[in-house]
């Protein structure tokens, strides 16, 4: 093994050059006092993925021991089902935990019953999502991009309440499927529209009055950071609105970045190496000023030219000091001046933004 050097590696390289190929740590440390040595500290250390120690006859009887425990370990584990409960599907899935400050996929078997939706954590015996079949009102298919930038299906269902749940399996539309054919069974069929912007749009709560999403979606921001670890990208949500551009690190449930739009002043698109394990990936540097200077802010992403042409559209907005723009609805696709649609709704099919429902709701309970 030949020693390399990389000054511009990350932690996501780190990472992948332990799981791949190991490293060795070797230290030789000598504590003195008064220049007179005292202790000797001799270090010797592989660290590598369990593959990687495998292949070099690292830990072979641990790893037998350990897949022996967990074999036996498994064996005692029951499913808690309910009485007459029977199995139509189990899967390996995750449910997108949101309460309180954490926010995290949390994993385990996915088990579809004629009765309900649960996934079973055997290790900690832990329902971590239950939801009764008759509870469903509706659900939608839509595919995300996670957080190694891969585009994955997602099941979102909506429960009684007007909950949402995410869950994730590797074939979503098989589960989507066999969850319909037991309401079906059931004599159950989806009560409502699953608007996932709507639900969305509950999670903007650091909007502020007034303010109104343009554009909205998943980025990864170049985070600058001048500690040891550096500028890293990370994984959130891009939202473009009549005030401001601001993206949301949904790991720490806040806004780390912003600049009012009057302050943009320009975007370029462009393909360049995040790292030198990502590479080719489509980037957007958003240019604008603060205290006289001229600052670069770069996000990543599949959309990047979208975004482009939407900050474009804001910057030449201001700078024309227009007053009207036109919107779609997104029901019947006519268009109309946005503070029409946003106010009144539309006047063709009568659609009304989440906003403006809530609004209604709120003064008809007065």
């Amino acid at each position: 093994m030949e020693p390399t050097r990389e000054v511009h590696a990350t932690l996501v390289d780190l990472l992948d050059r332990i799981f791949d190929k190991g490293v060795v740590i070797q230290a030789d440390i000598i504590i003195s006092v008064a220049g007179i040595p005292l202790i000797g500290v001799n270090l010797r250390a592989a660290l590598a993925g369990m593959e990687t120690m495998l292949e070099y006859g690292l830990l072979k009887d641990w790893d037998a021991s350990s897949r022996a425990w967990e074999t036996e370990h498994r064996k005692g584990q029951v499913v808690p089902l309910e009485e007459g409960e029977e199995v139509a599907l189990k899967v390996f899935g995750s449910f997108y935990y949101s309460e309180g400050i954490y926010t995290a996929w949390r994993s385990g078997w996915l088990y579809l019953t004629s009765n309900r939706i649960f996934i079973y954590h055997q290790d900690f015996r832990e329902l971590l999502f239950e939801a009764r079949i008759e509870a469903i009102r509706a659900l939608k298919v839509r595919t995300e991009r996670n957080f190694t930038g891969k585009d994955r299906q997602i099941l979102y269902l909506l429960l009684e309440g007007q909950r949402v749940a995410r869950l994730a399996v590797l074939n979503t539309e098989e589960l989507k499927g066999e969850i319909e054919a037991i309401m079906k069974m059931k004599n159950l069929s989806p009560k409502a529209e699953l608007n996932i912007d709507e639900y969305e749009e509950r999670a903007t709560n650091f909007l502020r009055t007034g303010e109104r999403v343009k554009c909205r979606g998943r980025m990864w921001h170049l985070v600058r950071d001048t500690s040891v670890l550096g500028d890293t990208w990370k994984p959130g949500h891009l939202y473009l609105t009549n005030e401001r551009l601001c993206w949301w690190y949904e790991f720490e449930r806040r806004v780390l970045f912003e600049v009012p739009v009057g302050e943009i002043n320009a975007s370029v698109e462009e393909i360049r190496d995040l790292s030198t394990v990502l590479k080719h990936k489509q980037v957007l540097d958003v240019i604008y000023s603060n205290n006289g200077s001229k600052i670069v802010a770069s996000f990543s992403g599949k959309e990047t030219l979208k975004w482009q042409a939407a900050l474009n559209r804001a910057v030449a907005k201001q700078d024309s000091g227009a007053i009207e723009e036109k919107e779609t609805c997104p029901q019947c696709e006519k268009e109309y001046p946005e503070e029409t649609l946003l106010k009144n709704g539309c006047p063709a099919c009568g659609w009304r933004s989440p906003r403006l429902k809530r609004e209604v709701a709120d003064v008809l309970k007065v």
